[in-house]
């Protein structure tokens, strides 16, 4: 009886791991061409949520540029993780006080559109297996382009249409740089933070995507001038 049970919950076992598997990669290669429709940050925010998608040629290279010197600077040159910013990471919060992570662009948005917020080994080990999925079948146009569109900018606020138009009354491809690197110094924490044109963050993010701009660091999203 035993062995008889073993396998049924084996096989039962097999078969969520496989449904799973079928189901992510299937989502995916979906996502690769259509927009994300909605994630579970979306859905579990009490304040309703704000969105509009908007494609990469749409949105300003300032914009594009700012996220990417805010959160990942080497994004072009992983692949997923970025494995000195997370052993930097490490030993910032082995010294204790506020946690710091390590993660790139590519886990971010691993995390928005198929997981869910907040710090678990659950789902920090699912991030690992859904980053690769994305880095093999997306293009790194298309990771940031998903990223600027699910990512948090405030309560309620989802994408960069939404952000540009809440906070600047103003659309994603008018965005000036410090406008831009305003709204990428809240994404690490974007209920606690407001976009501030003036604050240092801001004045630190705008100059590291005039950077990004000039060394060509930005070469692989084959960006509009």
């Amino acid at each position: 009886r035993n062995h008889g049970f073993a396998y049924r919950a084996g096989w039962w076992i097999g078969r969520a791991i496989i449904a799973f598997l079928v189901l992510s990669v299937g989502l995916t290669v979906l996502y690769k061409f259509v927009p994300v429709p909605v994630t579970a940050t979306m859905l579990m925010d009490p304040n309703g949520f704000t969105k509009d998608w908007t494609s990469l040629d749409d949105i300003d290279r300032n914009m594009v540029d700012a996220a990417i010197a805010g959160e990942d600077a080497k994004f072009c040159l992983h692949s997923g993780f970025d494995e000195d910013a997370i052993l930097t990471a490490w030993r910032r919060n082995q010294q204790g006080g506020r946690i710091r992570g390590g993660s790139t662009i590519s886990q971010q948005t691993a995390k928005n559109v198929f997981l869910w917020q907040g710090r678990s080994w659950p789902r920090k080990v699912m991030e690992t297996v859904y980053t690769p999925m994305i880095e093999a079948l997306w293009s790194k146009r298309r990771i940031v382009e998903v990223y600027l569109n699910v990512a948090e900018f405030g309560r309620g606020v989802f994408g960069v249409h939404a952000a540009a138009e809440y906070y600047f009354k103003t659309t994603p491809d008018k965005l000036s740089l410090r406008q831009a690197a305003a709204l990428a110094s809240i994404l690490p924490a974007p209920r606690q933070r407001n976009p501030q044109t003036g604050s240092a963050r801001t004045r630190s993010i705008a100059g590291g995507a005039q950077t990004i701009q000039a060394d060509g660091r930005d070469s692989c999203l084959v960006l509009q001038p």
